[in-house]
């Protein structure tokens, strides 16, 4: 986001400096340009002055000799002032063309002021006084004419020139209005487009922290962009982080009733049960009975059996011994379920076909831990998994050693019939079993010495088809019986 608003920042200053830029060169030009038209109405007034000194002098040529003529200083004035207005031309005008028509003009303007000074000096000729007269009025009239003409064609191409000029100067105007006028529509996009980018995920994630408030532990934040991705990827682990202490918060609350319970049972029935196994056995020894009431007694007896390990895995679970560290390899601990597994008959007596068991057992290094709780964990694991595969398979046994994070990686996998989806997430919690005789609290305890142990254990899909127990144990070292 940060990055977004330095662009968002950076491109608006630079659209605003190239406006800026714009406006400059544009009132720049302005300006040039009306100094420009400026310039060419008062050499348009020059000449208009000038074409008008011609006419005031050859007014005077004609009034000459008759009783409204004007006095001779008047006269000279006027033919003077006519020769100083053409010669004013030459600070105006700097281009070649123009200095060649203007020196043209100042020529003629030269002669008919000559022939105006002979008229006005001659008093002894008529004859000459009435042909320079002639002659002056002549160039007169065509300085009139031509200055006329030049007028009358710059006039046009002013006129042109100047509706040009003003045509532009709209069109600029216009431009300024709508810089002016876009400067705040952009100025609030930005904005609008800046608060939106920080607003939107604040609401995704206010949302998302009522509902987490509501309980809804299974709800995530979508992904979102920029800073506000990794804000959602730590909220989103905070909810799953906070699922899991309230599971273990769940799970300690069941692990206290099941302490109530398994305190209560043992005291009020593990005497009585005692006796009555005794009892039981004792009747079942007496001759006098049939062969049928001795299966009974037989199977009143193993019923009791189960009942003593049922109430055994209550008091495990709810009150687990506190593990005795010592240094292990784990790779012997497996290897030592597996032989103890082989050789306790359990297949032969459950009619379960051969079982292949396939060790891939890296290289592993000493780990503190206690010998007997992983003994039982690894154990039950394997009967598990032989006990999901009744018609036989594969029973996989994989371990390997993270370096980089230090844990010890153990895979227990087999190819039976699998675990329900709907089932996974339950497995490890107490009572919950899908065995007919099973009483849910072997994955439980399993999850409870891992978890003693600082480890972390989880089920997957085997992709051979059924099911993959993963542990992961922390390498610890030993001192003096205290696991570091």
């Amino acid at each position: 986001m940060k990055k977004k608003i330095i662009v968002g920042l950076a491109a608006y200053a630079v659209v605003f400096s190239l406006g800026g830029i714009y406006v400059l060169n544009t009132i720049g030009d302005a300006t040039a340009e009306l100094d420009n038209l400026v310039q060419l109405h008062q050499v348009e007034i020059l000449r208009e002055h000038y074409l008008l000194e011609i006419r005031r002098v050859q007014y005077d040529l004609i009034l000459k000799d008759t009783r409204h003529a004007r006095d001779f200083d008047t006269a000279v004035k006027h033919a003077v002032n006519m020769r100083a207005v053409v010669d004013a031309c030459f600070s105006c005008h700097h281009e070649e063309p123009v200095l060649e028509r203007i020196r043209e003009l100042r020529a003629q303007t030269k002669s008919y002021q000559e022939s105006l000074s002979r008229v006005l000096t001659i008093r002894a000729n008529p004859a000459r006084l009435v042909e320079e007269k002639d002659a002056a009025f002549h160039t007169g009239e065509e300085l009139i004419a031509q200055v006329g003409q030049m007028i009358t064609l710059t006039g046009t191409r002013l006129e042109e020139a100047t509706r040009e000029s003003l045509k532009e100067m709209r069109n600029t105007r216009f431009a300024l209005f709508a810089l002016v006028a876009i400067a705040p529509l952009l100025s609030a996009a930005l904005g609008y487009f800046f608060i939106s980018s920080l607003t939107s995920p604040v609401k995704v994630l206010l949302r998302s922290t009522r509902r987490l408030k509501a309980g809804d532990l299974d709800h995530r934040v979508a992904q979102l962009q920029d800073e506000f991705g990794e804000l959602a990827t730590a909220f989103n682990e905070m909810a799953e982080s906070l699922k899991e202490q309230i599971h273990k918060m769940q799970r300690a609350e069941q692990m206290a009733v099941v302490g109530k319970l398994a305190a209560g049972l043992a005291h009020e029935i593990k005497n009585p049960l005692a006796g009555i196994k005794v009892a039981m056995n004792v009747l079942g020894d007496e001759e006098y009975l049939s062969a049928e009431d001795k299966e009974v007694a037989r199977k009143v007896g193993v019923e009791i059996s189960r009942l003593e390990l049922l109430m055994r895995s209550f008091l495990e679970f709810a009150r687990p011994p506190k593990p005795k560290m010592e240094s292990v390899d784990i790779n012997s601990l497996l290897d030592s379920a597996l032989t103890f597994y082989s050789g306790s008959g359990r297949r032969l007596a459950t009619g379960v076909p051969a079982i292949e068991i396939v060790k891939e057992l890296g290289t592993l290094p000493r780990t503190g831990a206690d010998p007997m709780q992983l003994h039982q964990v690894f154990l039950n694991l394997v009967i598990n998994a032989v006990d999901a595969m009744p018609d036989g398979g594969t029973l996989s046994v994989r371990t390997a050693f993270d370096a980089e994070d230090r844990v010890i990686q153990v895979e227990i996998a087999d190819t039976g019939h699998g675990i329900d989806p709907k089932h996974a997430a339950s497995i490890f919690q107490p009572f919950f079993t899908t065995k007919p005789k099973g009483t849910g609290l072997g994955l439980p305890i399993c999850s409870q010495l891992i978890e003693q142990h600082g480890g972390t254990i989880a089920v997957t899909e085997n992709p051979g088809g059924g099911t993959c127990f993963r542990i992961g144990l922390p390498q610890q070292t030993v001192k003096e019986g205290v696991a570091a």
